[in-house]
């Protein structure tokens, strides 16, 4: 079973969930993606909503690899190079998330990092997910 915990005495969340409760299934740790293709190259260079997607699709081939869906996906870190282009670029990034989640939204944190290991790459996250969990 899978439970989303958002407390009424915290904020309420636009984009993400505070907790989410999970029994059951197996866990799959989802290491950082980059916006790489099969051949290692980042997409997209300087196109921060392009290179958002590649990493969602890269997360997707290994959550579906393992018997999963991207909603069984409760955790992502966010890295990011530029803070303020990825706020600035929110609703695109939003419209990119719903064609993969729907109006699922895993826990979530954004952090500004000064470089990633590709120089090319705007964004890496990593995260986790829960396969063989009911709704």
């Amino acid at each position: 079973m899978k439970k989303l915990i958002n407390p009424d005495s915290l904020a309420p969340p636009r984009g993400f969930n505070h907790g989410i409760l999970v029994s059951g299934g197996q866990l799959l740790f989802l290491a950082g993606q980059t916006a790489s293709d099969a051949d290692g190259n980042i997409i997209a260079p300087g196109d921060l909503v392009a290179q958002y997607e590649q990493v969602l699709r890269n997360h997707q081939m290994v959550v579906e690899a393992a018997g999963g869906s991207m909603t069984d996906i409760v955790k992502l870190n966010i890295f990011v190079r530029d803070k303020d282009d990825y706020l600035s670029k929110l609703k695109a990034i939003g419209e990119v998330h719903r064609r993969y989640f729907g109006h699922y939204y895993p826990t979530m944190a954004l952090f500004e990092i000064t470089g990633l290991f590709q120089e090319e790459a705007l964004i890496e996250m990593e995260g986790m997910a829960v396969i063989g969990v009911e709704d």
